[in-house]
């Protein structure tokens, strides 16, 4: 069993309570412990999940969040950069699934974080999963 740190942009409280209910339910039925932290925003998502994962308690992560695009660059600046922090801990070797969802509207957004649909939460936890136990063969 291993512990999961699930780090949440807590931006659109509804969106981001059906991917926590989708990657709680992955990494529970996995048999593993889940916490979850929450930051004010998606660029604090991997800042979080590097704190944590130098306290040594986690062996792996899954950010959540939701970007829908407004009308300025900023929905670009939080995708990317967001994106990129999360791909730089994986390549640093933690077990970090990305559930940050970005999205053109809130439509879209309820069909990918819904776990009756597409259940992106789930996914992201899987991905962090997967990483872990590529991590644990290379060991």
């Amino acid at each position: 069993m291993a512990r999961f740190l699930i780090v949440e942009a807590r931006f659109y409280e509804h969106l981001n309570d059906m991917l926590i209910a989708g990657a709680r339910t992955a990494l529970e039925d996995a048999g593993h412990q889940v916490d979850v932290l929450t930051v004010p925003g998606a660029l604090e998502v991997p800042g979080a999940i590097a704190s944590a994962a130098e306290s040594g308690r986690y062996e792996g992560f899954v950010g959540i969040g939701v970007v829908i695009r407004g009308e300025t660059y900023h929905f670009e600046i939080v995708a990317g950069e967001s994106a990129r922090g999360i791909m730089a801990l994986t390549m640093d070797g933690l077990a970090v699934g990305n559930g940050i969802l970005t999205v053109e509207n809130e439509a879209q957004a309820i069909v990918r974080a819904d776990p009756a649909q597409l259940n992106k939460g789930a996914g992201a936890a899987e991905a962090a999963l997967a990483l872990l136990a590529i991590r644990e063969k290379f060991a």
